[in-house]
């Protein structure tokens, strides 16, 4: 859920300006899932931007505040959101963990890395919400870690209907800053995208599994 109509178009047209999303519905990419898709996002890339990724820190922590006031720790999704995650927990001035895709399988073998203590309050933060499979499996690590999980804030969500039952079954609530109608909204106002490629990227949304 997107809270800010205004948040979602800026945040929208600075990750078009810095190309951490691309647009290519004429050329589609293919996910590492197999999927067609007309639009590729990295969100990554913010962190080498100095105002863009204060900017996104900012509405971040604004956010995780106005919804869930301060938690006792921030957690960021490995690898994606790690940065960012690192960020707004600096903003909050609050500690930080992150959670691997899975244990290691040497070491300590952790798939949290940081101090978490048992009952504390975490904020998720994440950059990208597809599927929301990863994300829910670092949810998941986090509870049997004894976490007590208020919400999860992200960058962007292509706003799957499979992600929106995958959260609803995990009883995780979800914020993100921006989404994909926001995004193709501002394309389309700023000319980045032409009518044609507009009808291309709405097509796609309505069942991109099948999309080809």
């Amino acid at each position: 859920m997107v809270l800010d109509k205004d948040t979602a178009k800026k945040v929208a047209e600075l990750l078009l300006q810095i190309n951490a999303i691309k647009l290519k519905p004429e050329n589609p990419f293919t996910w590492a899932s197999g999927w067609k898709s007309p639009i590729y996002c990295d969100n990554r890339i913010i962190l080498s931007y100095p105002v863009i990724r204060n900017h996104i820190r900012q509405e971040m922590a604004k956010q995780v505040e106005a919804l869930y006031g301060k938690p006792d720790v921030i957690a960021g999704v490995a690898t994606g959101a790690i940065g960012i995650g690192m960020l707004v927990a600096e903003e909050l001035g609050l500690p930080f963990v992150y959670v691997r895709p899975e244990a290691k399988s040497h070491g300590r073998q952790n798939q949290i890395e940081g101090y978490l203590e048992p009952n504390q309050n975490v904020v998720v933060i994440e950059d990208l919400i597809s599927t929301g499979k990863s994300s829910l499996n670092a949810v998941t690590a986090l509870r049997e870690g004894g976490a007590n999980i208020k919400g999860m804030v992200a960058i962007f969500t292509y706003g799957f209907d499979v992600a929106a039952a995958n959260f609803k079954e995990a009883n995780i609530e979800l914020h993100t800053l921006s989404d994909y109608d926001h995004l193709v909204e501002q394309a389309s106002e700023t000319n980045y995208i032409i009518e044609e490629q507009l009808n291309t990227l709405m097509d796609w949304k309505k069942d991109p599994s099948q999309w080809k």
